[in-house]
């Protein structure tokens, strides 16, 4: 059951927690409560710990606003809980966000919806850094963690494989590098009668867009809408839905993309789909959603009045 019916329901909006993502997340989350008060709606903010399901039960929420990021808020763990206790939430649910953490599992869907990505695998950790598992340049980096956390860049030529750090996962992916530039388009639903994808940003940073880039003021610029030919700007609107669509995803998504220009439209790739992308003063998605003339306050509205159950 959704609540776009009700005129203000109380919202528990869900922030913090103890993924590797919690410091953008509590960001997240301030920011949307904010936004959320200016639409008139009651807020009850709510770092998610191992207590949740008693906190919730005393809120009695009559939504939740999820503004976690990374593993258990993420991964359909918490999405899970909140179908149990039958309260109805924001973005994708327990299967799609499953399948969207986990960047293996991801690609595997993009290729059967014949979506382009690059070639990758799993190993374990040793064996990463025992040798090169295939030709560099390549990619190692968690997969199933979110805003370029760990992240390892194999340069072309690299003699020796990258010595991962010991807070790396057991397992990680290995993918081939796709060169070229950054871009990245917002799905607002993915169903007859949404939004829809919003625009095309291009992403531009002096280095790799880590973590740094994407949460330091000024740690990257971004160009919204991308100038861009106009048959990679459909691609990418065409390709950001598709993505969310065969993965199940409901609410908000974001599909990020590297674009090699030298090879057209054959260059375009997908790196991954975000359930529930960032919403901080240096985030993609509410600068998108501005864009097509949605305020910060109104995007918020809408995913409270998009949640359900049974998503």
């Amino acid at each position: 059951m959704g609540v776009s019916s009700r005129t203000s329901p109380k919202v528990a909006l869900l922030m913090g927690g103890p993924s590797a993502e919690r410091e953008v997340s509590l960001s997240t989350g301030r920011e949307c409560a904010a936004a959320l008060r200016g639409e008139g709606y009651e807020v009850v903010e709510v770092d998610a710990g191992p207590d949740l399901a008693a906190r919730l039960a005393d809120i009695a929420p009559d939504v939740v606003f999820n503004a976690l990021h990374g593993r258990w808020g993420e991964d359909g763990c918490v999405q899970g809980l909140l179908e149990w206790l039958k309260i109805p939430y924001t973005h994708s649910g327990v299967l799609a966000s499953a399948l969207a953490m986990d960047k293996e599992k991801t690609k595997g869907v993009y290729r059967a919806a014949g979506l382009p990505c690059v070639t990758s695998l799993l190993a374990a950790r040793e064996e990463v850094s025992a040798r090169h598992l295939m030709e560099p340049p390549y990619v190692v980096k968690p997969y199933n963690e979110g805003s370029s956390v760990g992240v390892y860049i194999v340069n072309d030529g690299a003699n020796t494989p990258p010595q991962l750090s010991a807070d790396m996962p057991d397992t990680v992916m290995v993918e081939t590098f796709a060169p070229g530039r950054e871009l990245t388009v917002s799905v607002l639903g993915a169903e007859e009668g949404d939004p829809g994808p919003l625009c095309v940003t291009d992403i531009l940073t002096d280095g790799w867009y880590d973590y740094s880039a994407k949460y330091s003021v000024g740690g990257s610029r971004h160009v919204c809408p991308a100038d861009l030919p106009q048959e990679i700007e459909a691609a990418c609107l065409d390709y950001a839905l598709r993505a969310p669509k065969a993965l199940g995803c409901r609410g908000l998504s974001r599909t990020d993309f590297r674009w090699d220009e030298s090879r057209g439209l054959d260059g375009l790739i997908l790196l991954e789909t975000n359930t529930q992308p960032g919403m901080t003063p240096t985030s993609l998605s509410p600068e998108q959603a501005q864009a097509k003339g949605m305020s910060f306050g109104q995007l918020c509205r809408w995913l409270v009045e998009d949640a359900s159950c049974n998503r």
